[in-house]
């Protein structure tokens, strides 16, 4: 039997994993020294909230690891500091570490789950108004215009008392969906207009018609053929989404609308640490705020990179 000229094409992780590294977006990835710092740090926020049940020294929601003997003790190396905790303790005991890294799960759960929604729903939304066009597309529009007019504070004060009336023992539970909700409802208009303005321009090019000569479905060539070709913006809107969305997400806390103090996401640590900032006890309030800042900052860069990579008039 005769040697085969060559080798079939790798379909597998393998396959994948090569066209990503021969890519021109790997390329320019390595290229960037700004992308790389924002990714090493957005995958260490990203590995502590992930990996906290594992990595933390304690855990700050078990009460019998809590002691109040021990509250509002400062970082390690200030004079009153014990080499447990790091970066010092609360006002209830709970180490800071440990705090941090549960908050940041919390929060980031909060703010990927709500992009996830905002973006499943803004999509949807943008596509049928791009590609139906008449009378949805001013609907559409206009309702967006209306959600456009209420912030996400606002709603989500309305979406909090309303649950409270409704289910008055589901607090945590209902801090999450408040947060999440209320992030959702005001995130996905972004979304959808930039979608419907793509949508507009992709729908008279000659693979749409020759699609619809051939009696393709309106919804296929939408999802299968105009989708994958706008997709470009949607990644880099919901890129900066999710730093927009977790500082929502803190604000909201911070404002008493979000995580109780006994779940504490970042801003609730930060709205707890503030009560103490006078005080002297700055670490309550400093170091979730500078975990916030971390997070921000990280996958802001991304964005912005990510915005100038698949931009084709400045490659």
């Amino acid at each position: 039997m005769s040697k085969e000229l060559g080798n079939p094409p790798d379909t597998g992780r393998g396959g994948l994993l090569a066209r990503l590294r021969d890519s021109e977006l790997w390329f320019r990835f390595r290229e960037s020294r700004q992308a790389q710092a924002a990714g090493l740090m957005a995958l260490l926020c990203l590995g502590c909230a992930l990996f906290a049940p594992w990595l933390a020294p304690t855990d700050p929601f078990n009460l019998a690891q809590v002691d109040l003997m021990q509250s509002r003790l400062p970082p390690a190396w200030l004079d009153g500091g014990q080499r447990a905790f790091g970066l010092g303790t609360d006002d209830q005991g709970r180490d800071m570490v440990s705090l941090l890294m549960h908050g940041t799960r919390i929060s980031l759960t909060v703010g990927l789950v709500s992009v996830a929604l905002s973006l499943l729903m803004g999509v949807t939304l943008g596509l049928l108004a791009g590609y139906a066009g008449g009378v949805v597309d001013a609907l559409l529009m206009r309702v967006c215009d209306v959600v456009l007019s209420f912030p996400a504070i606002l709603i989500a004060l309305l979406i909090d008392g309303v649950g409270r009336a409704l289910f008055p023992q589901a607090h945590e539970e209902m801090a999450y969906a408040v947060l999440i909700l209320a992030i959702t409802l005001t995130g996905w208009v972004q979304y959808a207009r930039t979608v419907r303005g793509s949508t507009l321009v992709e729908r008279h090019k000659e693979y749409v018609q020759a699609a619809q000569l051939i009696g393709v479905s309106p919804w296929r060539i939408a999802w299968t053929h105009v989708l994958p070709n706008v997709l470009g913006p949607v990644t880099v809107i919901a890129t900066i989404q999710v730093a927009a969305a977790i500082q929502i997400e803190a604000a909201l806390s911070y404002l008493g609308v979000g995580m109780p103090a006994t779940s504490p996401s970042l801003g609730t640590l930060i709205r707890t640490g503030q009560t103490y900032l006078f005080s002297g006890e700055w670490w309550m309030a400093l170091f979730p705020g500078l975990m916030l800042a971390a997070i921000a900052v990280s996958v802001n860069m991304l964005g912005d990179w990510l915005r100038d990579a698949l931009n084709p008039r400045l490659n």
